[in-house]
């Protein structure tokens, strides 16, 4: 088989790929697991990757007497995708509860070749293409050929990380149309669930604030883990997940 490395392109096109539906909504999302039967994800959630790599393995399963996504990978890279079509509002907030119970042993998310993670909740942005420069509008194009993904300008990532200090922020190693906030770390809470809220006008004011002065439609949630930069592995669960306008 043949072996791609995530080039910008590429790397853009598998982590942000995303496809909007029509219609304006500002209404309460719950993307909920617990309701689901176990086994694959059901539409409208699809698997979204690189040409060449392992795939992570997105299911639902039982934990603890509930229903949760089950996150495995193994030398693998993923995405799972959820299209919105929501538009923003003075303070949505963001809801879930996530867990991990093996960190990426290598990972590194400061470097391109660390660049892994055993969880990841992102949220994209329906920012306006035109305002980017010309080489990010190619790389931008580029992902959607080589995919057949509709690729966002702006994605904001929640990181469970092994390293980096809870609360910092910083680029994505292989794209600035990724950023990440470290939201937990290392081994502290390994193996718990863990609740988290956010406040998802202020979080994209923090990283795209430079961009932006205010927040665009929101495209997308994405559930994502890989470990194919370090040939890694990691597991993870994440619970419902609720958007409030």
């Amino acid at each position: 088989m043949r072996t791609f490395t995530r080039g910008p392109a590429l790397a853009v096109a598998a982590a942000l790929g995303l496809c909007a539906g029509s219609g304006w909504a500002q209404d309460d999302i719950a993307l909920t697991f617990s309701k689901m039967s176990t086994g694959p994800l059901p539409a409208p959630w699809h698997f979204a990757t690189l040409p060449g790599k392992n795939a992570t393995e997105f299911t639902v399963a039982e934990l603890d007497g509930q229903h949760v996504l089950r996150v495995a990978t193994q030398d693998a890279y993923g995405n799972m995708v959820h299209a919105l079509h929501q538009a923003p509002s003075a303070s949505p907030q963001l809801q879930w509860r996530w867990r991990v119970d093996h960190l990426v042993e290598k990972a590194d998310i400061s470097r391109k070749a660390g660049d892994d993670s055993a969880l990841k909740l992102c949220v994209s942005f329906d920012f306006d293409k035109s305002q980017l420069s010309l080489g990010e509008r190619a790389r931008l194009r580029l992902g959607r050929i080589s995919t057949g993904e509709n690729i966002p300008a702006e994605t904001l990532c929640y990181v469970w990380d092994n390293k980096q200090a809870v609360g910092s922020t910083q680029h994505n190693a292989f794209t600035h149309r990724m950023r990440y906030i470290v939201l937990q770390s290392g081994e502290q809470h390994l193996g718990q669930w863990v609740a988290e809220q956010r406040n998802l006008a202020a979080d994209y004011a923090q990283v795209f604030g430079d961009e932006s002065s205010a927040m665009p439609m929101l495209i997308g949630i994405t559930i994502s883990a890989d470990s194919d930069n370090t040939h890694g592995s990691g597991l993870a669960y994440m619970g419902d997940i609720h958007l409030h306008p």
